[in-house]
C-alpha cells in the first residue's frame, strides 16, 4: 500500500473561553491494495496479482462544530478514509502521509490520543449493564480520578447520550435480550465520549437500524459536533430528512473526492453540471446513485465511469475547491497555534489495568448461569460416564486390572485438554474482538487482555478437575493414598490448563474458532498418538516419533500417572491368586513390572516428567503472547 497525506486539525480560540477545531485532510497521491487472482491451489493464477486503487487525491477541511457526512457507494473507499486519517492503515513507512493537528505533526503513537473511532461493529461485553460497561472503560481510561468523579462523569456521559433512563439494562446478545441495536450504538459513542474528544470518527454509524433510530443518532451526532466538536461520520442511504443536519456532504466514488461541500453548494454544483435532483427525490440517494459505477458490464461500466471523471473534474475546477485547498494552505501556515487538543486521558498503570480487566471478565461471565455451571461441571459429566463404563477397578488380571487402570490414565490425559479447548474457544474471541477494538484506541495492550482471561479461568480450572477428580478417584478406587490423589489432581489440572493455553496461542493468529477447534483437537490426538506410549509403546515406535513425543506434554502427564498408580501396586491372577504363566494377561504380579516393561525408566523420571509438564505452563503462555504479537505484524502489513 502507499498513500501520501495529510489530516491537520487546527485549535484555535474564539471569544473567551471556546475553542474551535479546524480539520483538514489532504492525501496527495493514492493508496492501492494488490489481491490474489486464484485460489491458492491453482499455482498459476495465484501468483498474479491485480492492483485495485482505493483512495486517490482527497482533499477537505473541517472546522469545529460541524458534523460531516461521507457518502458513496459500497467499495467507494469511505471507511479506508476514516481509517487513514486515523492513522489504522498500519503501515511502518510515511507513505501514507503525514497528519497534523493545530500545525503539528502527529507522531503514529500521539493518533488515539488526539482522535476517537467508533467502528461500524459494536464489541461490547454482553452480561454487562450499560453503566458497567461504561464505568470499566473509565477506570480504565481515568483511574487516577476518585471513584466519585467516575461516576458523574459517567453519568453525564450517560445524560449526553440519552441512556440514562435504561443505565442498569444489560447489554444482551442474539441469544438473550438486551438492549436495542440502536442503544447498542449509543453505548459505543458514549464509551469514546468518556475521553472528551475533539474530533470524533463513526464509521456507518446507523447501518442496520430502522429509520427513526438512524435520525435519532445523527442528530445527536449533530449535537455533539455542535458542542465545540468535529464528527465525521460515513453514512449509507440517509434519509432527505438528515439533509439540513449536516454542514458538510463529501461523496465518493471509487476512491476518488467527487464533491465536498455544504448541502445547498451541493445542490448548486450538481445543478450547474446538468444534474438537477427532482423535486420529489432524495438528493443523497439521487447524487450517490448519480456518481456511482454500474459494473454490470463492460459498456454500462465505461459510460457510467466516464460519466463521474466528468464531475471530478468540474469539482476540482470549481470555486469551492479552490477555497478548500486555500483554507488548508493558510492553516498549514499559521504561526501561532494553542497546544494539540489532546484527549482527557489518565491512564492507570499496567497492573491496575490488568486487574479491571480481570474483575470485569469476571462480572462479565459470572451472570452467565448456564455457563458457569457448564465450566464447573463438564468435567464431572465427562467422569459420570466413565465411571459408569469402568465401575470399580480390581485387582484380578484376568479381571482387566491392568487395561482398565491403563484406559483411564488415558481418558484423564486426553479429556481435560479437550474440555479446556472449549472453554477458550468459546469464552475469548468475544474478548479479542474487544481488545483488538481498545487497544487501538489506547485504553491497555493486547497482551493484557489475554493474561487477564488466563488469571479469569485459573480458579474455575481448579475447581473443575478438583470436582472430576474427587469423584473419580474415590469411585473408580484408584490408589488409596492423600498424597498419591494430590498427584493425580496436579497432572489432570495442567493437561485442563494446557488445553486453554494452547487454544489461546492458536486464537492469536487464527480467527476463526472452528477452525481453531478443529486444529487444537488434531494436535492434542496426536500428541495422545504419538507421545502416551499407550496406543504404543514408545521404544517400539519410529525414531522420528520418538523424537516427536518429547515435545509433546502427554508424554510426561501419562507417565506421572502410570507411576503414581501402579507403583506399589500388587495384582493376582484369578481367584486362587496363583499364577498362570501361559496366560497372557497375567505377565505382571507387580505395577513395577508393568512399568518397567512398558515405560522404561518411568520411575527414575518422575520428578523430572512433573517438572516439564509444568513447565508446558509458562512456556504456552509465552507462546500465546508471542502469537498476538505475530497477528499485530500480520495485521500491519495487510
Amino acid at each position: 500500500m502507499s498513500m501520501s497525506g495529510r489530516v491537520s486539525p487546527t485549535l484555535e480560540r474564539s471569544g473567551s473561553q471556546t475553542s474551535r477545531v479546524k480539520a483538514t485532510v489532504q492525501p496527495s497521491n493514492s493508496i492501492s491494495v494488490q489481491e490474489r487472482v486464484g485460489p491458492w491451489w491453482n499455482v498459476s493464477l495465484y501468483r498474479k496479482k491485480w492492483t485495485r486503487q482505493i483512495l486517490k487525491d482527497v482533499s477537505f477541511h473541517v472546522e469545529s462544530g460541524q458534523i460531516m457526512g461521507i457518502l458513496g457507494n459500497s467499495g467507494s473507499g469511505k471507511t479506508t478514509l476514516l481509517d487513514a486519517i486515523s492513522g489504522r492503515l498500519g503501515h511502518k513507512d510515511n507513505s501514507l502521509g503525514d497528519v497534523y493537528l493545530n500545525g503539528c505533526q502527529l507522531k503514529k503513537e500521539q493518533f488515539k490520543d488526539c482522535l476517537s473511532y467508533v467502528p461500524q461493529t459494536d464489541t461490547l461485553l454482553s452480561f454487562l449493564t450499560i453503566r458497567e460497561t461504561l464505568t470499566y472503560t473509565a477506570l480504565l481510561t481515568l483511574q487516577k480520578c476518585s471513584d466519585d468523579l467516575i461516576r458523574k462523569k459517567v453519568d453525564a456521559v450517560m445524560a449526553e447520550v440519552s441512556l440514562s433512563h435504561i443505565a442498569d439494562k444489560i447489554i444482551g446478545s442474539r441469544n438473550f435480550l438486551g438492549i436495542s441495536g440502536g442503544e447498542r450504538r449509543l453505548v459505543s459513542i458514549g464509551a469514546q465520549l468518556l475521553q472528551d474528544p475533539k474530533v470524533m470518527l463513526l464509521d456507518e454509524p446507523t447501518t442496520g437500524l430502522d429509520c427513526l433510530t438512524a435520525k435519532q443518532i445523527v442528530s445527536l451526532l449533530s449535537e455533539l459536533a455542535h458542542r465545540d466538536r468535529i464528527v465525521i461520520i460515513t453514512i449509507h442511504q440517509p434519509r432527505s430528512e438528515l439533509f439540513r443536519l449536516f454542514d458538510k456532504i463529501a461523496i465518493m466514488s471509487f476512491g476518488e473526492m467527487v464533491f465536498c461541500g455544504n448541502p445547498m453548494e451541493m445542490i448548486t454544483f450538481f445543478s450547474d453540471c446538468g444534474y438537477s435532483c427532482p423535486e420529489q427525490s432524495n438528493p443523497f440517494d439521487f447524487y450517490v446513485d448519480l456518481t456511482s459505477v454500474d459494473t454490470r458490464s463492460k459498456e454500462r461500466e465505461l459510460e457510467t465511469y466516464s460519466r463521474v471523471q466528468v464531475i471530478v473534474s468540474a469539482y476540482k475546477n470549481s470555486e469551492i475547491f479552490s477555497k478548500v485547498l486555500a483554507t488548508i494552505e493558510r492553516t498549514k501556515s499559521m504561526k501561532e497555534l494553542t497546544p494539540i487538543p489532546f484527549k482527557n486521558k489518565d491512564s492507570p498503570s499496567a497492573f491496575c489495568q490488568l486487574w479491571i480487566l480481570v474483575r470485569r471478565i469476571t462480572r462479565n461471565f459470572s451472570r452467565d448461569k448456564m455457563g458457569i455451571t457448564m465450566r464447573l461441571l463438564q468435567n464431572l459429566l465427562f467422569g459420570l460416564f466413565v465411571a459408569f463404563f469402568l465401575l470399580r477397578l480390581q485387582n484380578d488380571l484376568l479381571k482387566g486390572a491392568v487395561q482398565d487402570r491403563v484406559g483411564l490414565v488415558y481418558q484423564c490425559v486426553s479429556a481435560p485438554p479437550y474440555t479446556g479447548m472449549l472453554n477458550s474457544a468459546v469464552l475469548f474471541p468475544p474478548l479479542r474482538a474487544i481488545s483488538d477494538q481498545e487497544s487501538k484506541d489506547g485504553l491497555y495492550k493486547k497482551w493484557q487482555m489475554l493474561l487477564a482471561y488466563i488469571v479469569h479461568f485459573l480458579p474455575f480450572s481448579i475447581i473443575s478437575v478438583a470436582i472430576f477428580c474427587i469423584f473419580i478417584y474415590w469411585i473408580a478406587g484408584l490408589h488409596p493414598d492423600a498424597a498419591r490423589f494430590g498427584i493425580f489432581f496436579a497432572v489432570v489440572l495442567a493437561c485442563h490448563i494446557i488445553g486453554e493455553l494452547l487454544t489461546l496461542a492458536v486464537l492469536g493468529v487464527v480467527q476463526n474458532p472452528n477452525i481453531v477447534q478443529s486444529g487444537v483437537v488434531l494436535l492434542s490426538s496426536a500428541g495422545v498418538t504419538v507421545g502416551t506410549g499407550l496406543l504404543r509403546t514408545i521404544e517400539d515406535m519410529p525414531r522420528v516419533f520418538k523424537i516427536l513425543s518429547y515435545l509433546t506434554f502427554q508424554k510426561y502427564s501419562s507417565e506421572i500417572l502410570i507411576v503414581n498408580e501402579f507403583y506399589g501396586l500388587n495384582f493376582r491372577c484369578g481367584k486362587s491368586g496363583t499364577s498362570a504363566t501361559h496366560n497372557p494377561m497375567c505377565l505382571f504380579s507387580q505395577g513395577t513390572q508393568f512399568i518397567e516393561k512398558s515405560f522404561p525408566g518411568a520411575l527414575s523420571r518422575f520428578t523430572l516428567d512433573f517438572l516439564i509438564l509444568y513447565a508446558f505452563l509458562p512456556g504456552l503462555a509465552i507462546v500465546a503472547l508471542l502469537s498476538f504479537k505475530i497477528r499485530d505484524r500480520i495485521i500491519s502489513r495487510q
